[in-house]
């Protein structure tokens, strides 16, 4: 066992430094015009149109279990905070590329946000994609653009912290990952409760 404690050490560290050349690589492709549109990405608020619009695809198609969906929502939301927060920044501790000693001076920093110390993992990469499961599996059935799109959404919203400076790769796949999983998770739950109380589930309507 002591044996592999070296091994695993020098892997980490490679896949360290791929990260951190990856990162450099994508966060210098940068230009006046993607500083602004990719801060705007970044930005929750933006997408409250588009929040708005799924929330009203969900009471036209799920009216008897709308408030079911709202409380899935409140839940995933709550879990993708949390563990990328508790289970990931507080236990692993890795500097965001912004706060890093090593790369001081290489980072390109659109409009000197920089945000919290740690990003392993990204925040907004497990909420984007647990949003992006959660409702591309309940919507799929009605709209076939919609779950390759809300990836889409997710990826974008993904990769201008990339852009932006304050994640590298690996913290968004990862936080993409969980994301995922823990969307999965909450899809799953919502499919008990519709087989427990039937009388919540609702036939499909006509599309838009």
């Amino acid at each position: 066992m002591s044996n592999l404690i070296p091994i695993i050490s020098n892997i980490t560290d490679l896949l360290v430094h791929a990260d951190q050349q990856l990162f450099l690589v994508l966060n210098g492709l940068h230009s006046p015009f993607f500083d602004g549109f990719m801060y705007l990405m970044s930005n929750k608020l933006i997408w409250a149109p588009w929040y708005a619009f799924i929330l009203f695809l969900f009471w036209k198609h799920y009216k008897k279990a709308f408030w079911i969906i709202l409380l899935m929502i409140v839940l995933l939301v709550t879990l993708t905070d949390r563990v990328s927060v508790m289970l990931f920044k507080d236990v692993f501790e890795r500097l965001r590329p912004c706060h890093e000693p090593a790369l001081e001076g290489m980072v390109h920093l659109v409009k000197n946000h920089c945000g919290g110390s740690y990003g392993f993992i990204s925040s907004h990469a497990c909420n984007s994609f647990g949003v992006a499961i959660l409702a591309g599996s309940l919507l799929r059935k009605y709209y076939k653009w919609m779950f390759p799109t809300l990836i889409g959404w997710a990826v974008v919203v993904s990769y201008s912290r990339i852009y932006l400076g304050v994640h590298y790769p690996g913290d968004v796949l990862v936080g993409a990952l969980v994301g995922c999983l823990l969307g999965c998770l909450v899809v799953v739950i919502f499919q008990r409760i519709l087989k427990r109380y039937p009388r919540f589930a609702t036939d499909p309507t006509a599309k838009l």
